[in-house]
């Protein structure tokens, strides 16, 4: 009987141990609305995002914490709070979500969007910020811009005399974008008649990239990837895109050894022969995989041409 009291007692002390300790944990987060089992503060957000976000940071603060799924997410509202976190704070804060789908498209966080904080991160965004976006390099481009805008402007001048009809003027600064996108870092424009299958493939990249995905709230509901079809249209979309690159990177290392022509391409340098370029030199000091050079192409041209 007494070691039956002993027992009970000892239940009621880790009890109080556990619940003083969760509470001086909840006490230290930053305020949160009341959340649902499961889905969290899902709910709460509503059609418009933004704005709900936005209304539930007036009556919580500038510091906000909410669960989506099982993910605890923190909102910042401020611009004093960002600056706290940003410069003071950028270390604790710096690294992005695992998203799943992003993990798939982009060769595991290879590039410099996703990839975590780290020496890879660190080694991509200084090719990226030294070798692919120099202020030379930019400018170095600026012929390509230029004629690229001249025949968007033919373009209009010839279906304003030939057409009563409207002139889709987002459709045709869109299609320019890619053009010069598609120019400065593959050497040739890729867009335009006959080439729906790549249009396709962009827009269903596109569309991906803001697909609402269970799984990346909480792990048990993967499933439902499988019975939607999200599943399935990541996994074609990520084979073609893949095909596309490599295919791409071939061609360049190809005209490279001078195994082909261009294909209607310039003489220019591209980026992917930059990418190529920096592979050859730093082969054995530090090596940049090819799936990176196509994950760092899908940064610039990949999500730079979403036709969505």
């Amino acid at each position: 009987m007494i070691s039956f009291v002993y027992f009970i007692l000892f239940i009621i002390f880790l009890y109080k141990c556990y619940f003083n300790a969760t509470s001086k944990a909840r006490k230290s987060l930053p305020p949160s609305p009341a959340k649902l089992p499961v889905i969290g503060n899902l709910h709460q957000l509503g059609l418009f995002p933004h704005r709900s976000l936005n209304e539930l940071s007036e009556l919580y603060g500038p510091l906000m914490m909410l669960h989506f799924g099982s993910v605890p997410a923190l909102i910042v509202s401020s611009a004093d709070a960002v600056r706290e976190r940003v410069k003071n704070q950028d270390l604790i804060f710096s690294n992005k979500p695992n998203l799943s789908i992003m993990h798939k498209i982009v060769y595991g966080c290879k590039d410099i969007a996703f990839a975590p904080y780290g020496d890879h991160w660190r080694h991509v965004r200084s090719i990226a910020v030294l070798q692919l976006l120099s202020n030379e390099r930019v400018r170095s481009y600026r012929h390509i811009r230029e004629e690229e805008t001249s025949l968007m402007i033919e373009k209009i001048r010839n279906l304003s005399s030939s057409s009563t009809s409207l002139i889709n003027l987002s459709k045709l600064l869109l299609s320019l974008t890619n053009d010069i996108i598609s120019r400065v870092v593959l050497g040739r424009k890729y867009g335009g008649e006959g080439s729906e299958n790549f249009e396709f493939m962009l827009k269903e990249i596109g569309e991906l990239l803001v697909a609402f995905n269970p799984g990346d709230y909480d792990p048990w509901l993967k499933w439902i990837n499988r019975v939607n079809g999200l599943n399935a249209r990541l996994e074609k979309v990520a084979k073609s895109f893949d095909e596309f690159l490599t295919r791409v990177v071939e061609e360049h290392r190809s005209r490279k050894q001078g195994k082909t022509d261009r294909d209607g391409s310039s003489n220019e340098v591209d980026s992917v022969d930059i990418l190529l370029e920096i592979q050859r030199e730093n082969s054995s000091s530090s090596p940049i995989e090819t799936d990176t050079i196509k994950a760092l192409i899908f940064n610039m041209f990949g999500a730079g041409t979403n036709t969505t």
